[in-house]
Protein backbone atom coordinates (compact mmCIF):
# COMPACT_ATOMS: atom_id res chain seq x y z
CA UNK A 1 0.00 0.00 0.00
CA UNK A 2 2.83 2.38 0.88
CA UNK A 3 4.54 1.61 -2.44
CA UNK A 4 1.33 2.52 -4.25
CA UNK A 5 1.08 5.88 -2.45
CA UNK A 6 4.74 6.66 -3.22
CA UNK A 7 4.23 5.72 -6.89
CA UNK A 8 1.14 7.95 -7.22
CA UNK A 9 2.75 10.99 -5.58
CA UNK A 10 6.07 10.57 -7.39
CA UNK A 11 4.32 10.01 -10.72
CA UNK A 12 2.34 13.22 -10.34
CA UNK A 13 5.51 15.22 -9.60
CA UNK A 14 7.35 13.65 -12.55
CA UNK A 15 4.49 14.45 -14.91
CA UNK A 16 4.04 18.02 -13.71
CA UNK A 17 7.74 18.66 -14.19
CA UNK A 18 7.83 17.23 -17.70
CA UNK A 19 4.62 18.93 -18.80
CA UNK A 20 5.27 22.37 -17.33
CA UNK A 21 9.05 22.64 -17.64
CA UNK A 22 9.87 20.36 -20.57
CA UNK A 23 12.08 18.05 -18.51
CA UNK A 24 13.21 16.82 -15.14
CA UNK A 25 11.02 13.74 -14.84
CA UNK A 26 13.69 11.08 -15.11
CA UNK A 27 16.00 12.67 -12.56
CA UNK A 28 13.19 12.01 -10.08
CA UNK A 29 12.06 8.69 -11.55
CA UNK A 30 15.35 6.83 -11.14
CA UNK A 31 15.97 7.74 -7.45
CA UNK A 32 12.33 7.02 -6.60
CA UNK A 33 12.50 3.59 -8.25
CA UNK A 34 15.83 2.73 -6.59
CA UNK A 35 15.51 4.14 -3.07
CA UNK A 36 11.76 4.24 -2.46
CA UNK A 37 10.54 1.28 -4.53
CA UNK A 38 13.50 -1.13 -4.22
CA UNK A 39 14.41 -1.47 -7.90
CA UNK A 40 18.03 -2.04 -8.87
CA UNK A 41 19.71 0.63 -11.05
CA UNK A 42 19.29 -1.38 -14.26
CA UNK A 43 15.58 -1.90 -13.59
CA UNK A 44 15.16 1.75 -12.59
CA UNK A 45 16.81 3.23 -15.67
CA UNK A 46 14.71 1.01 -17.96
CA UNK A 47 11.51 1.76 -16.06
CA UNK A 48 12.34 5.46 -16.17
CA UNK A 49 12.40 5.37 -19.97
CA UNK A 50 8.88 3.91 -20.02
CA UNK A 51 7.55 6.51 -17.58
CA UNK A 52 9.25 9.50 -19.15
CA UNK A 53 8.62 8.46 -22.76
CA UNK A 54 4.87 7.96 -22.22
CA UNK A 55 4.54 11.17 -20.22
CA UNK A 56 6.51 13.17 -22.77
CA UNK A 57 4.22 11.91 -25.55
CA UNK A 58 1.10 13.07 -23.70
CA UNK A 59 2.73 16.39 -22.87
CA UNK A 60 3.92 16.87 -26.45
CA UNK A 61 0.41 16.36 -27.84
CA UNK A 62 -1.03 18.81 -25.31
CA UNK A 63 1.70 21.39 -25.96
CA UNK A 64 1.26 21.02 -29.74
CA UNK A 65 -2.45 21.75 -29.44
CA UNK A 66 -1.57 24.83 -27.39
CA UNK A 67 0.75 26.01 -30.20
CA UNK A 68 3.97 25.60 -28.18
CA UNK A 69 5.69 22.94 -30.34
CA UNK A 70 7.80 23.34 -33.47
CA UNK A 71 7.18 19.82 -34.73
CA UNK A 72 9.66 19.56 -37.60
CA UNK A 73 12.48 20.91 -35.41
CA UNK A 74 11.67 18.50 -32.60
CA UNK A 75 11.41 15.48 -34.92
CA UNK A 76 14.69 16.35 -36.68
CA UNK A 77 16.53 16.78 -33.37
CA UNK A 78 15.01 13.59 -31.96
CA UNK A 79 15.84 11.48 -35.02
CA UNK A 80 19.46 12.62 -34.89
CA UNK A 81 19.56 11.78 -31.17
CA UNK A 82 18.34 8.21 -31.76
CA UNK A 83 21.82 7.06 -32.81
CA UNK A 84 23.33 8.33 -29.58
CA UNK A 85 20.48 6.79 -27.56
CA UNK A 86 21.12 3.37 -29.12
CA UNK A 87 24.86 3.53 -28.36
CA UNK A 88 24.23 4.72 -24.80
CA UNK A 89 21.71 1.95 -24.15
CA UNK A 90 24.17 -0.69 -25.33
CA UNK A 91 26.94 0.80 -23.18
CA UNK A 92 24.74 0.77 -20.05
CA UNK A 93 24.67 -3.03 -20.12
CA UNK A 94 28.48 -3.17 -20.04
CA UNK A 95 29.15 -1.22 -16.83
CA UNK A 96 28.60 -2.20 -13.17
CA UNK A 97 25.42 -0.91 -11.54
CA UNK A 98 27.43 1.07 -8.98
CA UNK A 99 29.07 3.00 -11.84
CA UNK A 100 25.66 3.56 -13.47
CA UNK A 101 24.16 5.00 -10.28
CA UNK A 102 27.24 7.09 -9.47
CA UNK A 103 27.21 8.58 -12.97
CA UNK A 104 23.53 9.39 -12.51
CA UNK A 105 24.26 11.09 -9.18
CA UNK A 106 26.96 13.24 -10.77
CA UNK A 107 24.62 14.20 -13.61
CA UNK A 108 21.93 15.16 -11.10
CA UNK A 109 24.34 17.41 -9.21
CA UNK A 110 25.40 19.11 -12.45
CA UNK A 111 21.83 19.62 -13.62
CA UNK A 112 20.71 20.90 -10.22
CA UNK A 113 23.61 23.36 -10.13
CA UNK A 114 22.86 24.53 -13.68
CA UNK A 115 19.21 25.05 -12.76
CA UNK A 116 20.16 27.06 -9.68
CA UNK A 117 22.51 29.28 -11.69
CA UNK A 118 19.80 29.79 -14.30
CA UNK A 119 17.35 30.81 -11.58
CA UNK A 120 19.78 33.41 -10.19
CA UNK A 121 20.40 34.85 -13.65
CA UNK A 122 16.68 34.92 -14.42
CA UNK A 123 16.00 36.97 -11.29
CA UNK A 124 18.67 39.48 -12.29
CA UNK A 125 17.13 40.00 -15.72
CA UNK A 126 13.52 40.36 -14.54
CA UNK A 127 12.13 43.67 -15.66
CA UNK A 128 14.62 44.22 -18.47
CA UNK A 129 12.93 45.28 -21.72
CA UNK A 130 12.75 42.68 -24.48
CA UNK A 131 14.58 43.47 -27.69
CA UNK A 132 15.09 41.90 -31.10
CA UNK A 133 13.95 38.30 -31.33
CA UNK A 134 12.92 38.36 -27.66
CA UNK A 135 10.22 40.91 -28.32
CA UNK A 136 7.79 38.22 -29.35
CA UNK A 137 7.30 35.32 -31.72
CA UNK A 138 4.18 35.79 -33.75
CA UNK A 139 2.96 33.48 -36.51
CA UNK A 140 5.47 34.78 -39.08
CA UNK A 141 8.38 34.21 -36.71
CA UNK A 142 7.09 30.74 -35.82
CA UNK A 143 7.00 29.56 -39.42
CA UNK A 144 10.51 30.94 -40.01
CA UNK A 145 11.78 29.01 -36.99
CA UNK A 146 10.18 25.79 -38.25
CA UNK A 147 11.75 25.98 -41.70
CA UNK A 148 13.92 22.91 -42.50
CA UNK A 149 17.66 23.13 -41.93
CA UNK A 150 18.43 20.96 -44.97
CA UNK A 151 16.28 20.87 -48.12
CA UNK A 152 16.64 18.89 -51.35
CA UNK A 153 13.81 20.39 -53.41
CA UNK A 154 13.65 22.40 -55.61
CA UNK A 155 17.42 22.67 -55.02
CA UNK A 156 19.77 21.47 -52.30
CA UNK A 157 20.21 23.99 -49.49
CA UNK A 158 21.93 23.54 -46.12
CA UNK A 159 22.27 25.71 -43.04
CA UNK A 160 25.44 23.73 -42.31
CA UNK A 161 26.68 25.48 -39.11
CA UNK A 162 23.28 24.94 -37.53
CA UNK A 163 23.13 21.36 -38.84
CA UNK A 164 26.50 20.64 -37.16
CA UNK A 165 25.24 22.07 -33.86
CA UNK A 166 22.19 19.81 -34.08
CA UNK A 167 24.34 16.74 -34.83
CA UNK A 168 26.64 17.32 -31.85
CA UNK A 169 24.06 18.35 -29.25
CA UNK A 170 21.41 15.79 -30.27
CA UNK A 171 23.93 12.93 -30.24
CA UNK A 172 25.14 13.96 -26.78
CA UNK A 173 21.61 14.11 -25.41
CA UNK A 174 20.85 10.74 -26.99
CA UNK A 175 23.89 9.14 -25.38
CA UNK A 176 22.80 10.28 -21.91
CA UNK A 177 19.23 9.14 -22.58
CA UNK A 178 20.33 5.64 -23.50
CA UNK A 179 23.05 5.25 -20.88
CA UNK A 180 21.33 6.66 -17.80
CA UNK A 181 17.67 6.22 -18.71
CA UNK A 182 17.05 9.97 -18.59
CA UNK A 183 14.73 11.79 -20.94
CA UNK A 184 17.23 14.61 -20.96
CA UNK A 185 14.72 17.45 -20.80
CA UNK A 186 16.96 19.80 -18.84
CA UNK A 187 19.64 19.08 -21.40
CA UNK A 188 17.31 19.20 -24.41
CA UNK A 189 15.86 22.63 -23.59
CA UNK A 190 19.28 24.38 -23.43
CA UNK A 191 20.37 22.38 -26.49
CA UNK A 192 17.35 23.60 -28.45
CA UNK A 193 18.09 27.15 -27.38
CA UNK A 194 21.71 26.78 -28.50
CA UNK A 195 21.48 24.60 -31.61
CA UNK A 196 18.18 25.78 -33.05
CA UNK A 197 17.90 29.27 -31.52
CA UNK A 198 14.34 28.58 -30.38
CA UNK A 199 12.55 31.08 -28.15
CA UNK A 200 11.97 29.69 -24.65
CA UNK A 201 8.20 29.47 -25.18
CA UNK A 202 8.78 26.86 -27.89
CA UNK A 203 11.82 25.09 -26.44
CA UNK A 204 9.98 23.44 -23.52
CA UNK A 205 7.17 22.06 -25.71
CA UNK A 206 9.48 20.99 -28.52
CA UNK A 207 11.75 19.19 -26.06
CA UNK A 208 8.90 16.80 -25.28
CA UNK A 209 8.94 15.59 -28.90
CA UNK A 210 12.69 14.94 -28.63
CA UNK A 211 12.32 13.13 -25.29
CA UNK A 212 9.61 10.87 -26.71
CA UNK A 213 11.72 9.80 -29.69
CA UNK A 214 14.99 9.24 -27.81
CA UNK A 215 13.27 7.42 -24.93
CA UNK A 216 11.52 5.01 -27.31
CA UNK A 217 14.78 4.35 -29.16
CA UNK A 218 16.72 3.67 -25.95
CA UNK A 219 13.94 1.43 -24.62
CA UNK A 220 13.89 -0.58 -27.85
CA UNK A 221 17.63 -1.23 -27.58
CA UNK A 222 17.36 -2.17 -23.89
CA UNK A 223 14.55 -4.68 -24.57
CA UNK A 224 15.67 -8.12 -23.48
CA UNK A 225 18.92 -6.79 -22.02
CA UNK A 226 19.43 -6.86 -18.25
CA UNK A 227 16.72 -7.26 -15.61
CA UNK A 228 13.14 -6.19 -16.26
CA UNK A 229 11.56 -3.58 -13.99
CA UNK A 230 8.62 -4.25 -11.70
CA UNK A 231 5.94 -3.52 -14.28
CA UNK A 232 3.15 -3.03 -11.72
CA UNK A 233 5.07 -0.17 -10.12
CA UNK A 234 6.18 1.26 -13.48
CA UNK A 235 2.63 1.23 -14.87
CA UNK A 236 1.25 3.08 -11.82
CA UNK A 237 4.02 5.67 -12.09
CA UNK A 238 3.42 5.99 -15.84
CA UNK A 239 -0.34 6.47 -15.48
CA UNK A 240 -0.09 9.14 -12.77
CA UNK A 241 2.82 10.79 -14.56
CA UNK A 242 0.82 10.97 -17.80
CA UNK A 243 -2.00 12.77 -15.98
CA UNK A 244 0.53 15.12 -14.39
CA UNK A 245 2.14 15.73 -17.78
CA UNK A 246 -1.20 16.68 -19.31
CA UNK A 247 -1.96 19.10 -16.47
CA UNK A 248 1.58 20.49 -16.49
CA UNK A 249 1.51 21.22 -20.22
CA UNK A 250 -1.79 23.09 -19.81
CA UNK A 251 -0.43 25.04 -16.84
CA UNK A 252 2.68 26.02 -18.81
CA UNK A 253 0.52 27.92 -21.29
CA UNK A 254 -1.35 29.80 -18.54
CA UNK A 255 0.86 30.51 -15.56
CA UNK A 256 4.30 31.88 -14.75
CA UNK A 257 6.39 28.78 -14.12
CA UNK A 258 9.26 30.58 -12.36
CA UNK A 259 8.07 29.66 -8.87
CA UNK A 260 7.52 26.06 -9.93
CA UNK A 261 11.01 25.99 -11.44
CA UNK A 262 12.52 27.37 -8.22
CA UNK A 263 10.80 24.76 -6.07
CA UNK A 264 11.78 21.99 -8.47
CA UNK A 265 15.40 23.16 -8.47
CA UNK A 266 15.51 22.82 -4.70
CA UNK A 267 13.98 19.35 -4.96
CA UNK A 268 16.48 18.24 -7.61
CA UNK A 269 19.44 19.42 -5.53
CA UNK A 270 18.11 17.66 -2.43
CA UNK A 271 17.57 14.37 -4.32
CA UNK A 272 20.96 14.78 -6.05
CA UNK A 273 22.79 15.15 -2.73
CA UNK A 274 20.99 12.15 -1.26
CA UNK A 275 21.70 10.02 -4.34
CA UNK A 276 25.36 11.06 -4.31
CA UNK A 277 25.78 10.17 -0.62
CA UNK A 278 24.34 6.71 -1.33
CA UNK A 279 26.02 5.99 -4.67
CA UNK A 280 29.51 7.48 -4.53
CA UNK A 281 30.74 5.72 -1.33
CA UNK A 282 29.72 2.37 -2.88
CA UNK A 283 31.80 3.21 -5.94
CA UNK A 284 34.83 4.23 -3.89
Amino acid sequence: MLDLVIAVVAGALIGLSLGALGGGGSILAVPVLVYALDQNPSQATTGSLVIVGATALIGAITAYRAGNVLLSRGVAFGLVGIGGAAVGAKASALVPETVLLAAFAILMLLIGSMMAVRQVRARRTVGEPKTGSDAGAGPTRRFALDDPIITFSPTFACQCPQALKVLITATGVGLLTGFLGVGGGFLVVPALLLALALPMEYAAGTSLVVITLTSVAALAVRAGVGSSPDWDVVLVLTATSAVGGFLGARLAARVDTRRLTTAFTALVLAVAIYTATQALPALL
